[in-house]
C-alpha cells in the first residue's frame, strides 16, 4: 500500500520490481492512492510555503514532465503484471474484506497516506511492517529525510518497523544508513532513501519468511514527532549550506 508519487517514492519500486526474489516472495495486490489523503491545492499551498516560488515552479516542472512520459507506480505494476486494488480508504471495511480473502503474510506500507486501523492491522497472518525514512522513535512523523538534515545528523537511517495502532511505534525489524554530505540536496536524499529502503525491505521480508527476524521494541520515552515542515524550516535548511531541490 502506498501513495501516488512520481517523483520520490517511485524509486522504491523502480528497485523493489527489479530486486525481489520471486522463487521466495509473491506480490498480491498493490493499492495506490493519492498522496497525503487531502485535496490537491491544499498539498500544493503546503509545498509551496516549503518551497518557496523558485523551487515550487522547478518541482511542477518536474512533476509533469514525468507525467507527459506516463510514468507512475501503477504503469511498473501493470508492466510487472501485478494485481491493483483500488479503494477510496484502506480502512474501508469493503477494500478489508478483499485484503482478507488474498490472505497476505504480510501487508507493506510504503509512505501510506492513511493510518491503518485495528481491522486492517489484523489482516495479515504475520503482520503489517512500514517503511519509515527516519531513525525510529526520534524522527516518528512526516518528512523524516527533512528533520534529519536540518538537525545535522551525519546521515539518514531508514526504519522498516511493525505496525501498531501507535503512529511510528512498532518495533524495528531493521535499518539501513545513508550518508548526508556537505551541500547536500533533500531530492537526492529521499531518492537514495527510498532505493536503499526497498533492498532493506527485501532483506526484512526474507527474514520474516525464514524466522530469523529479531524486533526490536522501541524505547519511547525518548520519542519525538515532527510535522511537515515550513517556510521558516527550509530558511534553516539552506542557511546550513543544503538545498531542497
Amino acid at each position: 500500500m502506498t501513495e501516488d508519487d512520481p517523483l520520490y517514492v517511485i524509486h522504491f519500486f523502480d528497485v523493489f520490481f527489479s530486486e525481489y526474489p520471486r522463487d521466495e516472495l509473491r506480490i498480491v495486490g498493490i493499492t495506490v492512492s493519492p498522496a497525503f489523503d487531502e485535496s490537491k491545492i491544499a498539498t500544493a499551498r503546503r509545498t509551496l510555503r516549503l518551497y518557496g516560488i523558485a523551487d515550487f515552479t522547478r518541482l511542477l516542472a518536474r512533476f509533469a514532465a514525468v507525467k507527459l512520459r506516463r510514468r507512475s507506480i501503477e504503469a511498473l505494476a501493470r508492466k510487472q503484471s501485478l494485481p491493483l486494488l483500488a479503494t477510496q480508504s484502506v480502512n474501508d471495511p469493503r477494500y478489508v474484506d478483499k485484503v482478507r480473502q488474498l490472505r497476505p503474510d504480510v501487508i507493506v506500507s510504503v509512505a501510506a497516506p492513511e493510518i491503518f486501523k485495528e481491522e486492517l492491522l489484523a489482516s495479515a497472518r504475520v503482520g503489517c511492517v512500514n517503511l519509515h525514512s527516519g531513525r525510529l522513535p526520534k524522527y516518528r512523523g512526516m518528512m523524516p529525510t527533512f528533520w534529519q538534515m536540518l538537525h545535522s545528523e551525519p546521515h539518514i537511517t531508514v526504519t522498516v518497523h511493525e505496525m501498531a495502532p501507535r503512529l511510528d511505534a512498532g518495533a524495528v525489524l531493521g535499518t539501513v544508513e545513508h550518508p548526508i554530505h556537505a551541500n547536500d540536496r533533500l531530492a537526492r536524499l529521499m531518492t537514495e532513501g527510498k532505493r536503499e529502503g526497498a533492498r532493506l525491505l527485501i532483506r526484512v521480508l526474507r527474514e520474516l519468511r525464514a524466522g530469523t527476524a529479531k524486533p526490536r521494541q522501541m524505547d519511547m520515552a525518548n520519542a519525538s514527532y515532527f510535522s511537515f515542515p515550513g517556510r521558516e524550516d527550509a530558511r534553516e535548511l539552506r542557511r546550513l549550506g543544503h538545498s531542497l531541490l
